[in-house]
């Protein structure tokens, strides 16, 4: 659609506006003066809220390698906290792979004993002498190489509009290993509001909810997909009807109507309430299937290991509208709930609904949770 000259210029004066917003700077730091900075507490690095230091000691060692050979490194983006005080939003792996070689990831949480030691070099392979070299071996040139090895470092001030500096790193990926989408969301979304996401990081500690989750791969559970599963249950119990297919845009966009106190689809949530519902909510899954509460059956009713999120969305949603009304000190109710749900897990209608390719739309979502829902419902009103 061509726009006329009015409409050009309200553009144009719209970006330059936001270009305002984002106050950004730019500075070269070597890699001794960021070491100093961390050791100090200028230059904070918090792996929790984005990915772990997940790189192999072969690809540490190379890229140790490409400094000592001086190439050419990409940026790292820093959120200024306080005047001078920086927080590493993007460049963990390299900053991370610096404070292994010299041996000052000690302070680092979420690191591995092997990550805790110095460095050795083990895969180098365009110098492959190095192989087999801490720091401390290195000549007395190559240290101060590395030491005076600089990167660009982007600030992004702290005066600056958080929804624009939350849209910004969510445009960043500059290399590395690839995030999670949790952990996209674990980082970006605290740009605007850090509250939910540390209600979601808590509550994954809960044991209820943690035994129900037992038999999550350790894979997807090391990227926090227990993380995003906590996000699912809020996103399907409070704002279902924005659902249409795709998971991911739908829990981001979830995370940022809570998150964003300006989005003109804000949700409030009552964090007291909605801790207790989701207590309750596990408290009720362990005490009935426990471990099995996400396994799918078999042909023969056998219990298949895995969290399957069918089950998953279908049962934590289903009970909803009845989980106040269930006592969880009646042992013959919570028998009866055990028996129940083990025996929709084989229920032909429910299957239709939740099993096989494909059912990750709308309405086999609220097919499958009304299925659970109504169960549930004839249940209780059939006891005495």
């Amino acid at each position: 659609m061509k726009q006329n000259a009015s409409e050009q210029l309200r553009l144009l004066e719209l970006i330059d506006k936001k270009i305002e917003q984002v106050r950004t700077n730019s500075l070269d730091l070597s890699f001794n003066e960021i070491l100093d900075m961390y050791r100090e507490g200028e230059f904070e690095i918090s792996p929790e809220y984005q990915r772990l230091f997940r790189w192999s000691i072969e690809k540490e060692s190379q890229f140790i390698e490409s400094l000592i050979l001086e190439m050419p490194i990409p940026p790292i983006y820093v959120i200024e906290k306080e005047e001078s005080v920086y927080e590493l939003i993007d460049g963990l792996q390299r900053i991370s792979t610096y404070l292994h070689f010299r041996g000052q990831l000690v302070e680092t949480e979420n690191v591995s004993d092997e990550k805790r030691e110095a460095l050795q070099l083990e895969g180098c392979d365009i110098v492959k002498e190095l192989n087999g070299l801490t720091y401390e071996d290195l000549p007395k040139t190559l240290q101060i190489r590395l030491k005076r090895s600089f990167v660009r470092v982007e600030i992004i001030r702290k005066d600056s509009d958080p929804r624009l500096r939350y849209y910004m790193f969510k445009r960043l990926n500059t290399g590395g290993e690839i995030l999670s989408e949790q952990e996209i969301r674990n980082c970006t979304v605290r740009l605007l509001d850090d509250t939910f996401n540390e209600f979601i990081i808590e509550l994954s500690e809960n044991e209820d909810f943690k035994n129900t989750m037992q038999h999550l791969n350790p894979a997807k559970l090391e990227k926090k997909e227990d993380q995003e599963y906590i996000l699912k249950f809020f996103a399907y119990k409070n704002d279902r009807a924005s659902y249409r297919k795709d998971i991911t845009p739908f829990l981001t966009s979830f995370m940022e109507k809570v998150a964003d106190t300006t989005d003109p689809n804000h949700i409030e949530l009552d964090y007291p309430k909605e801790r207790a519902i989701f207590e309750k909510t596990f408290k009720l899954l362990n005490k009935t299937l426990g471990a099995r509460s996400f396994d799918k059956k078999g042909k023969v009713g056998n219990y298949i290991k895995g969290v399957t999120s069918t089950h998953y969305d279908a049962f934590t949603v289903g009970i909803q509208k009845y989980i106040d009304a269930i006592s969880l000190e009646d042992s013959n109710l919570i028998k009866g709930i055990e028996v129940l749900l083990d025996s929709i897990k084989e229920d032909d209608k429910f299957l239709a609904n939740a099993s096989g390719g494909g059912k990750n739309t709308s309405t086999y979502l609220n097919k499958r949770i009304e299925i659970v829902e109504e169960k549930v419902g004839e249940f209780l009103d059939g006891r005495p």
